[in-house]
This record gives C-alpha cells, sequence and structure tokens, in this order.
C-alpha cells in the first residue's frame, strides 16, 4: 500500500506541471493508501498547504469546488473536440465522450461547499 500511496504521489505532483493530468484524483487515492500503511503520509498530505484543504473538503463531505468543476469539463471538452478533430476510430471516440459526459454529470452533482453540522 505504501508503494502504492507513492505511485499515486508522484503522479499528482506531475500533474502539478502537466496540464493534461489531473492532480487531485491521485492524490485522494495517495491519501486512501496512505491512511491504510501509513498514519504519517497520511497526515501530511491533509494538512499540505497547497492541496491538503482539497484532501479535507472531500474527506469530510465529498466537495468539489466549482473551481475544478470548470476546470475539468473545459479540459474534456478540449479533449473532446481534439478526438473529434484526429481520432479516427469514431466508435472510440463515442465510448470516450459517454464515459466524459457520465463523470461530469457526477462531478457538477457533488456539493461545492460543506454543509452546515
Amino acid at each position: 500500500m505504501l508503494a502504492l500511496a507513492g505511485l499515486f504521489l508522484l503522479l499528482g505532483v506531475v500533474g502539478l506541471f502537466l496540464p493534461v493530468m489531473p492532480t487531485v484524483p491521485f492524490l485522494l487515492v495517495a491519501a486512501w493508501a496512505a491512511a491504510r500503511c501509513s498514519p504519517a503520509l497520511h497526515d501530511w498530505l491533509h494538512n499540505h498547504p497547497r492541496f491538503g484543504q482539497q484532501l479535507c473538503d472531500w474527506r469530510d463531505g465529498g466537495v468539489v469546488p466549482r473551481r475544478a468543476k470548470v476546470l475539468t469539463t473545459a479540459m474534456m471538452s478540449c479533449s473532446t473536440v481534439f478526438m473529434l478533430v484526429f481520432v479516427p476510430q469514431k466508435w472510440a471516440v463515442g465510448i470516450t465522450i459517454s464515459i466524459m459526459a457520465l463523470v461530469l454529470v457526477w462531478l457538477w452533482r457533488r456539493p461545492e461547499c460543506k454543509s452546515p453540522p
């Protein structure tokens, strides 16, 4: 589990520098794995100044900020246009767009702020 946490933490860090690669989903998996094997790593992730708040918000209520939703929607839209133009297998494009649409429906149904206790 520690190796899995390390791998997904590394992928999350790479995502900070590559706009086509998401950061937070990788960090969520890293935090999940760290919770099962390394309390110190888990605490470090949740107290990190850059992404700790997003991890805590997700843990405490599945919260996804509106900015993240808009950015995800924009990136998926750009990917859709790219695939429609450059991928010749239209059946594969259709399946991929369908999956992205389902993910976006799920994402936009997530709360944007913590509900009051």
